[in-house]
């Protein structure tokens, strides 16, 4: 007799739904609560935001420097300014509220998902990031600055 290993795929491990909508409601109300900070504080003229470190020590640009002043104008709805203070950020915002609603979507009708961001996505992101982050440093592209 062949003594084969036997191979056991282990149970899938399901989440409770009280679990997911209390999840969801915390992560709701973190939101909401973050987003009237950012509302009633104008990042510009209140110091308890964070301060970018990278900027702090090289006196450079990282590719989030002005992304709490973008969310704080498109919050206002002056999505020219948003623009003006971190593309990037606003960008991205937009595809990721693109994704959600997408991925939404599916899990709604039952159909299968993909990874919410899949790691091509990802990898994809950081080169943009990067370059982002060079290009907003370089005289010729100081209108990328905030």
């Amino acid at each position: 007799m062949s003594h084969a290993k036997l191979q056991t795929v282990p149970p899938k491990i399901s989440t409770l739904a009280s679990l997911k909508f209390f999840t969801g409601t915390v992560l709701g109300a973190a939101l909401l609560g973050a987003g009237a900070v950012l509302y009633f504080f104008n990042p510009s003229t209140h110091g308890f935001y964070p301060v970018c470190e990278f900027h702090a020590l090289t006196g450079l640009n990282c590719p989030g420097c002005g992304g709490t002043r973008a969310l704080y104008q498109l919050l206002h709805g002056h999505v020219l300014q948003a623009l003006q203070d971190n593309a990037l950020v606003i960008v991205s915002l937009a595809a990721l509220g693109g994704r959600s609603t997408w991925f939404a979507a599916r899990k709604i009708r039952n159909q299968p998902v993909t990874p919410f961001l899949p790691s091509a996505v990802l990898w994809t992101f950081l080169v943009i990031a990067m370059g982002f982050a060079v290009l907003r440093n370089l005289p010729a592209f100081s209108w990328l600055s905030p």
